[in-house]
């Protein structure tokens, strides 16, 4: 049986002091459609342009469920998060080929 997959992603602001949680099944669609304003009023309003962490699922109904979890999540734990795969907190938007 084929699932749709997804991924949750987290973008940040320039300074890193804000975060957005997502989920898509199509990441470099969704990361463009923030970047060009389009999609989440609160990714436009805080300038969300920067592509910290993803994390793929085979199933998309996994992906929906870590979001929900890292939503739950305090400040620190989603920043440790990023850190352990992300430790410079660099953009990642180039490895998507935009």
């Amino acid at each position: 049986m084929l699932y749709k997959q997804g991924h949750v992603y987290i973008m940040s602001n320039l300074y890193r002091t804000t975060f957005y949680i997502g989920v898509t099944s199509d990441l470099r669609t969704r990361v463009w459609q923030h970047i060009n304003g389009e999609g989440s009023e609160f990714v436009k309003k805080y300038n969300l342009h920067y592509l910290l962490y993803s994390e793929y699922f085979e199933r998309i109904t996994d992906a929906i469920d870590r979001e929900k979890q890292l939503k739950r999540w305090h400040r620190d734990w989603k920043i440790n998060l990023i850190k352990s795969v992300n430790p410079d907190m660099r953009d990642l938007k180039s490895e998507l080929e935009l």
